[in-house]
């Protein structure tokens, strides 16, 4: 149970692309372990370093040292392959290991406890570091998210790697598959979602194994990586201060008031000066939201997003951080770039129809992220609930809705889109309209309708209703990418996101199978106005296409609740999140 007017939320991950140095693999590749001609098999796994000594910065500013070390896991003779899943919210979370028998694939299941939540394998690398003289000065357990910063090491290897960029961290994942390909290697760094650790300017000797736990499980050998470590002080005023505080600032800048946290991708490594320097913005990189690939604009590979928060706990969590918000051309939301396919330049002709081909299933997820707030700037005697909601494709269909503008209307008409199993076009259907969203962070088309908030009594009527109903589509969060036609690679399709600008004359909005879109309440007018609101229970009720203009395979699973529990006073209320059956997190 979770009592609140602030909340931290915290995982473990990271993801984004590093290179590897491919010698440093023929130097590290260890078979695994034997097994009986017949038995299933999996990859030969092996800890590399790709140097064998770096150097790393801390801040005066910031003091602290983020322990990338250039370690990696590598994968040979077949991918390492994890599925995590739960069956529902009830239920623990399970691992299987895709394994190998007689050439076909088949699914391992590994011990219970071994993961705990979708964010990877706790206490997957064990470091310690001494000093000049040997002494132990730190001793530590990182966990591995496998989708983490990866690259090939052998030029033969796969071009790219079907597995997807980044673990998950929505509270309420429900299926999810991380992987090192073949011939490639996952940092085995946790990101700065770890703590830095205090070293003082001088040189060390880190030296990094995989917990036996997992030497066991996956058949690696117990063969640790050293490496130098030389640490240096720096200011952010030395040298590229100015460009670096810059970076930093830039690194915080994607935080939309509609989707919550975002990342920036890189801007020809813009954080990398002269002599490749590590900038502030290693130590103050953007959070992802785990649904797509995300890069450190300085240095090294990203933490991963927790889910979208509303900006009342964001501001209570990053007090003294101002970030301007607002979309810029070919972006989504302050952050995601849509590299779509154009939408059609025409409205359809003909006759609409809508055939029989797979579709889209919307679901909700409950609420989370609740705090209550006196909304985005100070409102006397006001009180606010603001939280954050996803509403999640199952599948086995992409929803596409494209918007086309008449010459001259404010609005766009809205159509649906159907693809047989071979992508083809078959069928449209007439579903609504678009509006242009002028405010600042929003500042495109909203496709109108999608969903709907409301807060409801105890006996489960409605109470409060939030305005927001208004949405430009966008892959924020891996959801369950063990559905049926899951896209692991969201942004890679060809029908992808892309919310158009204010003189767009048509524009395409896409949800994929498997992830899901998160918007933050976080506005008055969007966030629930409970000023006169009595205490008690209630439920915030998230509910899709809450108009059942869309065409779904399912419109029975459209509604998720969250029990909450209101107290405290006029201009000082409290709200209370009980665990929702196992996901005991806000």
């Amino acid at each position: 149970m979770t009592r609140t007017r602030t909340t931290r939320l915290r995982r473990p991950l990271l993801t984004g692309t590093t290179a590897v140095a491919a010698m440093a693999v023929t130097a590290g590749l260890v078979a695994a372990t034997a097994e009986p001609a017949k038995a299933a098999t999996g990859p030969k796994l092996s800890l590399i370093a790709a140097t064998t000594s770096l150097t790393l910065t801390s801040w005066k500013e910031d003091p602290g040292v983020y322990l990338d070390l250039g370690t990696y896991l590598t994968a040979e003779g077949r991918p390492l392959e994890l599925k995590v899943t739960r069956k529902s919210y009830k239920d623990p979370v399970t691992i299987t290991q895709t394994v190998y028998e007689g050439g076909r694939a088949k699914a391992k299941t590994l011990p219970k406890g071994t993961v705990k939540d979708f964010s990877g394998l706790p206490g997957f690398a064990e470091i310690t570091v001494t000093d000049k003289a040997g002494k132990k000065v730190l001793s530590r357990t990182e966990d591995f998210c496998p989708n983490n910063a990866s690259g090939r090491v052998r030029p033969d290897a796969p071009a790219t790697s079907k597995y997807p960029e980044s673990c998950p961290t929505n509270p309420f994942t429900l299926g999810s598959v991380w992987g090192v390909e073949q011939g490639w290697a996952a940092n085995t760094y946790a990101g700065s979602y770890t703590e830095p650790v205090a070293l003082a300017a001088g040189t060390y000797t880190a030296k990094v194994g995989v917990a036996k736990e997992y030497r066991d499980l996956f058949g690696i050998a117990d063969k640790p990586a050293t490496v130098k470590v030389t640490v240096v002080e720096r200011s952010y005023g030395d040298d590229q201060g100015a460009a670096g505080a810059a970076a930093s600032r830039s690194a915080t800048a994607g935080e939309h008031a509609g989707h919550g946290a975002t990342h920036q991708p890189p801007a020809a490594h813009a954080g990398h000066g002269p002599g490749h320097a590590p900038t502030p913005a290693q130590a103050a990189a953007p959070v992802t939201s785990g649904a797509g690939a995300s890069y450190n604009v300085g240095h090294g590979p990203l933490k991963a997003a927790p889910p979208a928060l509303p900006w009342a706990l964001k501001k209570q969590q990053q007090a003294a951080r101002s970030a301007p918000v607002g979309d810029k051309g070919g972006q989504t939301d302050g952050s995601r770039k849509a590299p779509a396919l154009q939408p059609l330049a025409e409205r359809p002709a003909g006759k609409a129809s809508v055939p029989d081909v797979p579709k889209p299933d919307l679901r909700s997820l409950p609420a989370y992220g609740i705090v209550v707030s006196d909304g985005e700037k100070d409102v006397p005697g006001k009180d606010y609930l603001a939280f954050s909601a996803n509403v999640w494709n199952a599948g086995p269909a992409q929803l596409v809705v494209d918007g086309f503008r008449s010459p001259g209307k404010a609005k766009m008409d809205a159509y649906q889109y159907f693809y047989d199993a071979k992508g083809k076009q078959v069928g449209y259907a007439p579903t609504g309209t678009m509006e242009w969203d002028p405010r600042p962070g929003h500042v495109h088309w909203h496709f109108t309708d999608f969903a709907s908030y409301r807060l409801l009594k105890a006996d489960k009527k409605e109470a409060v209703r939030s305005g927001k109903e208004a949405f430009c589509l966008a892959n924020t969060d891996a959801i369950d990418y063990t559905v049926k036609n899951a896209n692991w690679h969201p942004f890679n399709t060809d029908l992808s996101t892309a919310c158009g600008e204010e003189n767009s004359i048509s524009v395409r909005e896409v949800l994929d199978v498997g992830s899901g879109d998160t918007y933050s309440q976080d506005l008055p007018g969007q966030s629930f106005d409970i000023t006169d609101v009595p205490n008690g229970t209630y439920y915030i009720q998230v509910l899709a296409n809450p108009e059942k203009r869309l065409k779904e395979t399912n419109l029975d699973n459209n509604s998720a609740l969250r029990k909450i529990v209101l107290g405290g006073k006029p201009d000082a209320r409290t709200v209370t999140v009980p665990a929702h059956d196992l996901v005991n997190a806000n």
